[in-house]
């Protein structure tokens, strides 16, 4: 899956000659933590809840609320944002988003064609993505299967599961270093009593299973 098949396209945006009330009041009224500062259609930075609070006054000031307002008010994004951010392009694979978001410890991701925004990508985002990919939530039967990682494994557990005309709609395969696996397998039926058994007569495992209605 790509990333252009889950990022939010048309992201609120801010100019980096905006100031600290305009983002604070975008993320209040739309729930968002971020926001990708553009400037004619192109990314400069992003900004955060975080950087904003780090460019406020503390509690302990001896600013006036007045003063506070104030110093806000004429302090410009461009100030504060984060610039060179991570950015990755709408044809990447989920993975690669994922990784790049772990490996950098960022919560978001700009989605860049050339250098013009046309989207953004979130944890939340990965997180729905490997939902669907597993098929936590489509009706059917989840089998997890511990095989010999060995080759023509899956062909054999897909050959058992074709014997019973079910159709297998999501699989994942889980590579331990013990010389075995674990398969999860999403298939479209529910009835699967004498399935598990023939997969069992195979010489499989069976771990766990759960039916999704």
């Amino acid at each position: 899956m790509f990333v252009r098949n889950k990022m939010t396209t048309n992201p609120f945006v801010i100019s980096p000659d905006q100031t600290i009330p305009d983002a604070h009041e975008i993320m209040q009224q739309y729930g968002v933590k971020r926001l990708p500062v553009v400037k004619k259609g192109k990314l400069v930075g992003v900004v955060s809840k975080e950087d904003i609070a780090h460019a406020s006054p503390s509690k302990a000031t001896s600013f006036s609320v007045g003063e506070i307002t104030y110093l806000l008010a004429k302090t410009r994004i461009s100030k504060v944002m984060t610039k060179n951010p991570y950015t990755i392009s709408p044809d990447a694979l989920l993975e690669e988003a994922a990784t790049l978001m772990r490996d950098h410890d960022v919560g978001f991701l700009p989605v860049v064609e050339g250098d013009k925004l046309v989207g953004i990508i979130t944890q939340s985002d990965i997180l729905d993505s490997f939902i669907d990919i597993l098929g936590f939530r489509d009706p059917g039967t989840r089998m997890t299967i511990e095989a010999n990682d060995e080759p023509g494994m899956i062909a054999k557990v897909a050959g058992i599961i074709s014997e019973y005309d079910a159709n297998i709609t999501h699989m994942a395969v889980y590579r331990g270093g013990t010389g075995r696996s674990i398969m999860v397998i999403g298939i479209n039926s529910q009835n699967t009593a004498e399935l598990e058994q023939t997969i069992k007569d195979a010489g499989f495992d069976l771990l766990y299973k759960s039916v999704i209605k």
